[in-house]
């Protein structure tokens, strides 16, 4: 009881606390570590080509590299969830950095694809297990009143890594026959982030908490509270004293067995359920578009146009986020949005004018985006300090296994009903995530995190009858 109720308020002095350079610079250096993973995770697709050519690769080959990435990405984004709540955010997320760089260092020197795909592998699982706990690091120390609007702020900054690598593809890979390993290369860049997350990133005072480390917790938020021009509460007493008001508590050990059993199943299905089919839908739109349009009598030029803008596009969407999550309820905000992003794309669907198809691929980019930073914070948000990350991480991860199957979904799709049936599936997929969040998830909008977590509790069976 000592332990929860310390827990409790913890979390209410952090959420009292004003933005200050703490918070901003907590932003910046999770932000741009991921933006640097953002641009080589993406890196592939457009070196994709000159490979090909190089190494004389088949598409086989070509489908094998890109699809051991998602692989690589699901097992990050268990493993580093399960280790964050395990041994700590930060010991964690460190640990994904460091593999991330060694791996992005293999990238740039392979000589053949099956050193490639090791490395890709690599790259991807160090990269989705920081991303994973970037998003709880951030919700647990941003003030409950601004949680959404600077989890936005991440994955706008972030995101600028997709444009960055596709028009890095474009200057640099045509212009020496080595220019892909320059592509890769720029993701090391992120050295210097990581840098600065060993400097300015402590360890999330809730996790120190909820593993009965008390004195420690107490001491971050301490300094937190100075470097925010708050003076810490007179009436909380020290935490070993409070610690030692009652009996020591053995926290559990996070079990993965947890999401899909007893009071926690619900939550993490409904965000299963939003991750799959909102990345699916995204990733598909993204990766496919372009060819079904080069299908439908599109010229190339037209196509490369579109892709470029569509990547362009990715950080505005997420900016446009920004004055909407944090004022309206997140599950409802998701399903507007999904309904726009399917009425969006069934129109794109139907039309073929160049200009009518740019206007309404940016559009759908844009909706897409928005959805992002809604997405990742909500997953965080409904699921208890000593099981967030494993909950929302293995979620975003469960998402990439379905994804690995996308292409040949669309594919058969595609040959057997036709160009416009496969934008009636994006649709669908579209508005279902938004929906299952309103009829099935909790409010956490404004809430505090212990609060949003408890608010929704699982039905208990009733007792039987006695007479």
């Amino acid at each position: 009881m000592a332990v929860t109720l310390h827990t409790a308020a913890l979390g209410t002095r952090l959420d009292r606390l004003p933005l200050s350079p703490f918070h901003r610079r907590l932003v910046v250096a999770l932000a741009g570590m991921i933006l640097f993973e953002w641009v080589e995770t993406y890196a592939f697709a457009f070196v994709a080509p000159a490979l090909r050519e190089q190494w004389d690769m088949p598409l086989s080959t070509i489908a094998v590299v890109a699809g051991v990435g998602q692989l690589g990405a699901f097992a990050g984004g268990v493993l580093a969830g399960y280790l964050a709540d395990r041994v700590g955010r930060r010991r964690t997320m460190l640990a994904c950095v460091i593999l991330y760089c060694v791996a992005t260092v293999g990238c740039v020197l392979v000589q053949n694809p099956w050193q490639l795909i090791a490395a890709r592998t690599a790259t991807h699982l160090g990269a989705q297990g920081m991303a994973v706990v970037a998003i709880v690091v951030l919700t647990e120390f941003v003030p409950a009143t601004a949680r959404g609007r600077l989890q936005t702020y991440k994955v706008a900054i972030g995101s600028l890594g997709i444009p960055i690598a596709a028009w890095a593809g474009y200057f640099l890979v045509p212009q020496w026959t080595w220019g892909w390993r320059l592509v890769f290369g720029l993701g090391l860049f992120g050295v210097v982030f990581a840098v600065l997350i060993h400097r300015w990133v402590p360890e999330s005072p809730r996790w120190l908490a909820s593993r009965g480390r008390l004195a420690e917790a107490d001491a971050i938020v301490r300094r937190v509270e100075l470097q925010c021009g708050v003076e810490s509460p007179v009436d909380v007493p020290p935490a070993p004293a409070m610690a030692a008001s009652g009996p020591t508590e053995t926290p559990d050990q996070p079990r993965i067995s947890e999401l899909w059993t007893g009071a926690h199943r619900r939550n993490f299905l409904v965000v299963t359920t939003m991750w799959v089919t909102g990345l699916l839908a995204y990733s598909a739109y993204n990766t496919w578009t372009p060819t079904l349009l080069a299908e439908t009598g599109l010229d190339l030029d037209d196509t490369l146009l579109l892709s470029a803008a569509l990547a362009t596009a990715a950080p505005l969407g997420a900016l446009a986020a920004v004055p909407l999550i944090d004022r309206w309820d997140r599950r409802r905000t998701q399903l507007v949005l999904g309904a726009l992003s399917a009425t969006a794309l069934l129109l794109f669907s139907l039309v073929r004018a160049p200009a009518i198809v740019l206007v309404l691929g940016c559009l759908v980019s844009l909706l897409f985006q928005m959805a992002v930073p809604f997405l990742q914070v909500y997953s965080a948000e409904i699921f208890p300090t000593r099981i967030r990350a494993l909950g929302s991480g293995t979620a975003n991860a469960l998402s990439r296994i379905f994804n690995f199957a996308a292409p040949m979904l669309v594919a058969a799709i595609y040959t057997g009903a036709g160009y416009t049936a496969v934008f009636v599936l994006l649709a669908a997929l579209s508005a279902t995530g938004g929906l299952v969040a309103v009829r099935f998830g909790p409010r956490t909008t404004g809430v505090s995190l212990e609060a949003a977590t408890t608010s929704h509790p699982a039905p208990t069976p009733k007792e039987p009858h006695t007479p």
